[in-house]
């Protein structure tokens, strides 16, 4: 009986080997989505100066220096300074200041110095010069003492 069943195997085994089997394929579909997305590191902090009239103080006068932030993106996103709404000043300087904050860049993408919101159209990974300007306008001076302000860099 074994024997039996065993020449019957090798026997339609013989009859299907000239036959080719019939393939099959399947596509298999893949999907991906990146929003567009934008990171801040802020490398250094900046140093204002006050001007030989007493009316500027600003990180382009002589001896100060912009902070430093490192901004990577997808691209498709918006880089800006937002007005400075949080500032120490002496007790001793009660006249008005106008803040100006502004911003370039230099790495995957070139921005010349604005204030203004500039797009980033380019992936990558960007160095951004923070600089912040303080005046006085009229015969009003800075006072001597210690002047802080905060500067928001906005990517979005």
């Amino acid at each position: 009986m074994k024997f039996a069943r065993a020449a019957m195997a090798a026997g339609l085994l013989a009859g299907c080997a000239g036959q080719t089997a019939s393939a099959a394929t399947g596509n298999v579909l893949f999907n991906g989505t990146i929003t567009a997305t934008c990171t801040i590191t802020i490398n250094s902090n900046g140093t204002m100066t006050v001007s030989s009239n007493l009316q500027s103080l600003s990180s382009h006068n002589a001896g100060g220096s912009a902070g430093s932030a490192q901004v990577d993106t997808t691209g498709g996103v918006s880089l800006s300074v937002d007005p400075v709404t949080t500032t120490t000043v002496p007790a001793s300087d009660t006249t008005a200041t106008t803040w100006t904050p502004t911003f370039a860049t230099s790495g995957a993408q070139t921005i010349a110095e604005t204030g203004t919101a500039t797009a980033l159209t380019v992936p990558g990974t960007s160095t951004v010069a923070v600089n912040l300007a303080g005046t006085k306008s009229g015969t009003n001076r800075f006072s001597a003492g210690n002047y802080q302000a905060t500067v928001t860099l906005r990517c979005e």
